[in-house]
């Protein structure tokens, strides 16, 4: 079926924190389409905002056709979305974008900041052991105790507060996390890391990449990063976040 644009319905919202923001929709059969890593398009009710917010999506619930958006505002179209009560409907664009690929080996799940909501699904959906590390500002750890069910979760702080002082890799590396298979996402700096602790350790990666989007479709080429291969579209070293990715081999791209 692939992508639709549907007026969807919100059915819930909730303030997880003090700019982040726990939404479900409902949205139909693009509920039964969607895998983990896709993001939807969502577009506000507001005539001067023209372009969509790409948001990742947090929870799929096939049964009941819908989907679970966790979000940060980061700028006035998120925090207009954030003041959306039930009942409300808005247009959503999706699923878009490639998912992660899911493997039986045993699978490290990082997470970092606003990245963090994508891996829940994952978490959900990898039938393997898991460990989780999730990585936080402070002691704000929004979501951790819905990964617990899932695998061993490890905490990384920047301020110290809980778990490891430092980043993801200071975790993995600190507690020791083992796996075969590793799934991220999280803002670039982080990414750098993964994609370099993989690279030293000899483990697949797949990361996914957090970039600003426009059309959300492969047309306009506001998202691209570097790659290795040319790429068949622009036949230049890119790749379009939205419609190549958002989820990538780590040795597929260049950060």
């Amino acid at each position: 079926m692939g992508k639709q644009n549907i007026k969807a319905e919100i059915l819930s919202q909730k303030k997880l924190s003090a700019d982040i923001f726990d939404m479900t929709l409902n949205v139909g059969d693009m509920a039964r389409e969607a895998v983990p890593g896709q993001f939807v398009s969502v577009y506000v009710n507001d005539g001067s905002k023209l372009l969509p917010r790409p948001v990742s999506i947090c929870g799929i619930d096939r049964e009941q056709g819908t989907i679970r958006l966790v979000y940060r505002i980061a700028g006035r179209g998120t925090e207009l979305l954030s003041t959306y009560e039930a009942g409300t409907r808005i247009n959503v664009l999706g699923p878009l974008g490639n998912g992660f690929t899911m493997k039986k080996e045993k699978a490290i799940l990082i997470g970092g900041g606003i990245g963090i909501p994508p891996m829940l699904e994952l978490a959900k959906q990898l039938g393997c052991e898991k460990n989780i590390v999730l990585g936080y500002r402070d002691q704000d750890t929004f979501l951790k105790e819905e990964f617990e069910p899932y695998g061993d979760v490890y905490v990384s702080t920047e301020d110290g507060s809980v778990g490891t002082k430092g980043n993801v890799i200071d975790a993995v590396r600190e507690q020791a996390v083992q796996g075969a298979v590793i799934y991220a996402c999280g803002p670039t700096p982080m990414l750098k890391g993964v994609k370099a602790y993989a690279a030293e350790m000899g483990l697949e990666a797949q990361i996914s990449l957090e970039e600003r989007m426009a059309c959300g479709i492969g047309a306009c080429l506001a998202c691209v990063c570097k790659s290795k291969e040319v790429d068949g579209h622009t036949h230049v070293h890119n790749k379009r976040v939205c419609k190549d990715g958002p989820v990538f081999d780590a040795k597929e791209v260049e950060l």
